[in-house]
């Protein structure tokens, strides 16, 4: 049940961060035929132009920085926007701890996201290092995107600097349009305008963007799910193997409960629900232990820049849980037929 309940948690935050739905409105414009970070580089200047396209509601501009741009258990990832902008880039963030007044005057302050500070162990009024930038941490956020919780937010001009890059020079631009039906129109006007300049563009949804520049990391996620299968297995046989042994162990006593009137249906039911409460503790445990040291880990998944959490959540140990109920009350219906239809008279004798 460990096994299975971070199969699951895998599953559904990879669900979670490609599956586009009505209230998704974010175009990503990335530079054609780029994938890493370090390798699209579009001008700033692009903003103003893309701002004048029909649809488009807010522009933001920016920079990201990784510290590996493979496939990584441990990414790094700086995001660099305009100060003014950062609440409309991240419009769900909530502070934690600190203060956007010292982000806000820091030019080397940053904003880290709650998985990232605890995987690092990092507080306000550290400094951190890596992939060649150091910040200050100015506080810690929230936000029920898993993205924003796995990055630091830092102020734009900073990280040009920083990361080399130059004044004006930009990884990609998030658009945000009015309504959810117009980011196909949208995004074929953005690359149609660019598609002629030294520096053509390549939109995509934020969830589609996220499915095609991730595609090794999706795909060995999608071959988890066979795990997972070979954990349900494992658990029916596991309970039908201790119930048939079980049973075995209590033929005297099960044929004294016929012979005392005890009908065949009853002691199948004992059996039943000895097989649905061993799997309900076993999941339980099974379920909490994987959900504490997925807590505990933090781990996270990048690949070529984007970032997807492991984080498990209420639903998922529900799911585990009552998988192993059900579960073992299936294992446990063969070895209660069998202790149904044996004789008494043989039974008694054994």
């Amino acid at each position: 049940m460990f096994l299975f309940t971070a199969v699951e948690t895998l599953q559904r935050s990879l669900a979670q961060a490609t599956q586009t739905t009505a209230a998704d409105t974010v175009l990503v414009v990335y530079r054609q035929n780029r994938f890493c970070p370090a390798t699209s580089r579009l001008p700033e200047y692009y903003a103003n132009e893309i701002r004048g396209i029909s649809g488009v509601r807010e522009v933001i501009p920016v920079q990201i920085v990784v510290n590996n741009c493979g496939a990584s258990l441990d990414v790094i990832t700086f995001r660099g926007v305009p100060e003014a902008l950062l609440l409309s880039f991240a419009p769900e963030i909530q502070l934690i701890t600190g203060s956007l007044d010292d982000w806000a005057k820091r030019d080397d302050g940053a904003l880290l996201g709650e998985v990232f500070a605890a995987r690092r162990g990092l507080k306000a009024g550290d400094k951190f290092d890596a992939a060649g930038v150091t910040i200050t941490v100015a506080g810690v956020i929230r936000s029920p995107f898993v993205q924003d919780n796995n990055v630091a937010y830092v102020k734009l001009p900073f990280l040009q600097q920083a990361s080399r890059a130059g004044l004006g020079v930009v990884t990609q631009f998030n658009v945000r349009v009015h309504h959810a039906d117009d980011l196909t129109g949208v995004a074929q006007a953005i690359d149609d305008r660019f598609k002629s300049d030294e520096q053509p563009t390549d939109t995509r949804p934020e969830k589609a963007f996220f499915a095609e520049t991730a595609s090794e990391l999706i795909e060995l996620i999608r071959f988890t799910r066979w795990l997972g299968f070979g954990a349900v297995l494992a658990v029916a046989a596991l309970v039908a193997n201790a119930l048939l042994l079980i049973v075995r162990g209590r033929v005297k006593e099960n044929a004294v409960l016929r012979t005392l009137g005890y009908p065949g249906r009853a002691i199948g039911c004992l059996v039943v629900s000895e097989g649905g409460l061993l799997g309900l503790v076993g999941g339980v445990l099974g379920v909490g232990v994987a959900i504490v040291f997925l807590r505990w880990q933090s781990f996270t998944f990048g690949n070529e820049g984007q970032t997807l959490a492991v984080r498990p959540d209420g639903s998922v140990a529900l799911i585990g849980i009552s998988a192993a109920l059900v579960l073992g009350l299936l294992a446990s219906f063969w070895p209660a037929w069998q202790t149904m239809t044996q004789s008494i008279v043989k039974n008694l004798r054994s």
